[in-house]
C-alpha cells in the first residue's frame, strides 16, 4: 500500500533526478515507523529500473533483488554491521556495473555500523564512484559518526499528521483501535501496526508504572515482569511515557497525549530529573542488545521512579548505566 505521507519526499527526489542533482550518498533520518526503509527501496528500484515503477514508496517494503544492488544489514545473529560487510561492499563498488545502470547500496540501520566498519566506509564516501549511489538509513543519529553524516546529503522523513496517519491505517485494517495504537506508537503509523497487538501489554504496563509511582506496586516485582518482555519494546515504551510526563509536568499539552502517571505525582518530581531520566533511557536505547543486564537495569529505573526521581543523578547504578551508554 502506498505510503501517502511520503508524497513530498518522492516529489523532491524526482525533482533531483529530473535535474541531474542526485547526490552520491544520502542519509535518510527520522523516527522509527515513518517509512525510511520503504523510501530507500523505492530510491534503489527507481535508480536501477527494477520492476514496475510506482509513484510512492509502499508498505510492506518490497524485497528487491538486482545484481547491482547491495542491501547491508546486521546478520540474523548480530546487532551490528561489521567491517567485513563494509569491506565487501567497498570492493563491489569498485567494479563496473553489471547492467550498465550504476550501482546502489543501502545500509540499514547505518547507526549499527561498528567504528571500524564506519571508518572503512569513509574512503568510499570521500572518493565515490561516478555511477554509485549509497543510501544510509538511520533511526537514531547518536551513534553515527559525524564524519559519515557530513559526507551525506541528509533527508529528514517526519511523522505524518495524526489525521493522515489514522486515515492510512484505517485503509490498512478498517475498524481497528488505531487511535490507541498510534498513541502507543508515538504517532508513527508503521510502528502502530505492530503496536495494535500490544495494546493489552501497554495497558498493563501503564497500570504498573502508575502504581510504582504511587507506592501501590513494588519496583522489583514490576521489573521482574517487564524483564520478560522485549527490552527494546520496554525502553521505547518508557521513553514515550517520560516524554509525555515532561509535557504534562511543563504544563504543555498535546492533543491525545496522556502520561501513565497523574499530575499529582508529577508535581513532586523535579522536571530537570525527568530530563535526566529520559536521557538515561535514550542512551540505553542506543546500546546493542546484550550489552547490559536488562533485569537489573529495569530494577534501577523503576526504583528511581518509585522514589520520585529524587536521586536520579546520584544513584550509583544509574551512573554505571550512563557510563555504559557512553561506550
Amino acid at each position: 500500500m502506498e505510503i501517502t505521507w511520503l508524497k513530498e519526499f518522492s516529489s523532491a527526489w524526482n525533482d533531483r533526478v529530473e535535474h541531474g542533482r542526485i547526490p552520491h550518498a544520502v542519509l535518510l533520518t527520522g523516527p522509527p515507523g515513518v517509512g525510511k526503509r520503504a523510501a530507500a527501496a523505492w530510491i534503489a528500484a527507481g535508480r536501477l529500473a527494477i520492476g514496475t515503477q510506482v509513484e510512492l514508496p509502499v508498505h510492506p517494503t518490497p524485497v528487491i533483488e538486482h545484481a547491482d544492488l547491495h542491501w547491508i544489514a546486521p546478520a540474523e545473529d548480530k546487532d551490528t554491521i561489521g567491517i567485513d560487510q563494509i569491506r565487501q561492499l567497498v570492493a563491489e563498488f569498485s567494479l563496473t556495473s553489471y547492467k550498465g545502470g550504476g550501482k546502489v547500496a543501502v545500509i540499514e540501520p547505518a547507526n549499527a555500523m561498528t567504528s571500524n566498519a564506519a571508518n572503512s566506509l569513509l574512503k568510499t564516501l570521500e572518493e565515490p564512484s561516478g555511477d554509485a549511489l549509497l543510501v544510509l538509513v538511520a533511526d537514531r543519529l547518536g551513534r553515527l559518526p559525524a564524519t559519515i553524516m557530513s559526507r551525506c546529503q541528509r533527508i529528514e522523513i517526519g511523522l505524518p499528521g495524526e489525521a493522515e496517519g489514522l486515515a492510512w491505517l484505517d485503509q490498512w485494517q478498517p475498524g481497528a483501535a488505531w487511535a490507541e495504537a498510534m498513541r502507543l506508537a508515538g504517532n508513527a503509523p508503521l510502528v502502530a501496526i505492530g503496536a495494535l497487538d500490544q495494546l493489552d501489554t501497554h495497558a498493563s504496563m501503564t497500570r504498573d508504572f502508575a502504581d510504582v509511582a504511587r507506592g501501590r506496586s513494588a519496583a522489583l516485582e514490576v521489573a521482574a515482569r517487564w524483564a520478560r518482555l522485549d527490552a527494546t519494546f520496554v525502553l521505547n515504551w518508557l521513553a514515550r511515557q517520560v516524554q509525555q510526563a515532561i509535557f504534562v509536568a511543563s504544563s504543555v499539552r498535546r492533543q491525545g497525549a496522556a502520561a501513565a502517571i497523574d499530575e499529582s505525582v508529577l508535581k513532586r518530581m523535579d522536571t530537570r530529573n525527568l530530563f535526566c531520566y529520559l536521557d538515561i533511557i535514550n542512551r540505553l536505547r542506543g546500546q546493542p542488545n546484550g550489552s547490559y543486564n536488562v533485569h537489573l537495569t529495569l530494577e534501577s529505573l523503576l526504583i528511581d521512579w518509585a522514589e520520585g526521581l529524587e536521586n536520579c543523578s546520584q544513584n550509583p547504578y544509574q551512573a554505571a548505566i550512563r557510563q555504559l551508554a557512553k561506550r
